[in-house]
């Protein structure tokens, strides 16, 4: 009878927690999500007044890889300023064909980076190329669409390159993060800059500085860097809100 009683009461927690979030939604009359008609390239889904975009397909790692994105990205200057040391460990979350993930590799010889994805198809890459390359210092990860599924209290840095405005779930994506970083773990998102039209890039896989800031600030992290050196993006740092 003990036994049944417990259980119950187990699985009435549960439920409880999982109805949580919808119960102080009621409350406050604050979905954390509305939904619109999407536009061209967008999901029709909006948080905190954006519309968020479509997730680029793994057949676009040709795009990634291309010889000229460097140049054009000023990538070799972004990793020479990435907040890290010899030791440092680095989550690369949406690492794609790993352009980052391998380059920073480079720079930790004695840490660790996780590359972490949600495709299988970017996930079988991954490994097979940090194999060919001999890097015994990367780690895939298979993440979820609410989470990048990080061990808990033990990233240095934690990067998303031109992958956040596509977060189906930001707001769970980045909580799981917070959870995941180091008390003084650092978040750097790099994206394409929203407030200039001379930036060829689609308006949903775009962001303003406003706009990052103000998504960030409501998940608890605060703007520590705003560096302006790339050449098409932002270099936005982060670390968590030691004082909720």
């Amino acid at each position: 009878m003990r036994y049944y009683l417990i259980t119950a009461l187990f699985v009435l927690a549960i439920r409880l927690s999982s109805f949580g979030q919808a119960i102080q939604e009621t409350i406050t009359n604050e979905p954390v999500y509305t939904f619109k008609n999407p536009d061209r390239d967008g999901t029709g889904k909006v948080y905190m007044g954006r519309e968020i975009s479509k997730i680029m397909n793994f057949m676009g790692m040709s795009w990634l890889e291309r010889s000229s994105r460097s140049q054009e990205e000023n990538t070799e200057l972004a990793i020479k300023n990435l907040p890290i040391q010899n030791n440092s460990v680095v989550a690369d979350i949406g690492a794609g064909s790993g352009y980052y993930t391998f380059r920073i590799a480079k720079k930790v010889p004695d840490g660790l980076v996780y590359a972490v994805e949600i495709q299988d198809s970017a996930i079988d890459y991954l490994q097979k190329r940090s194999a060919e390359l001999g890097y015994e210092n990367v780690k895939t990860i298979k993440g979820s669409e609410k989470s990048p599924n990080l061990p808990e209290n033990a990233i240095d840095l934690a990067i998303m390159v031109d992958v956040y405005h596509e977060l189906l779930y930001p707001h769970e994506v980045l909580q799981e993060i917070k959870k995941s970083l180091k008390v003084d773990g650092k978040l750097l998102l790099i994206e394409y800059r929203g407030e200039d039209p001379k930036v060829m890039i689609k308006p949903l896989h775009k962001m303003t500085v406003n706009q990052v800031t103000k998504e960030l600030n409501a998940n608890g992290f605060n703007l520590v860097q705003n560096g302006q050196f790339m050449n098409i993006q932002h270099f936005l740092v982060f670390e968590k809100n030691q004082n909720p």
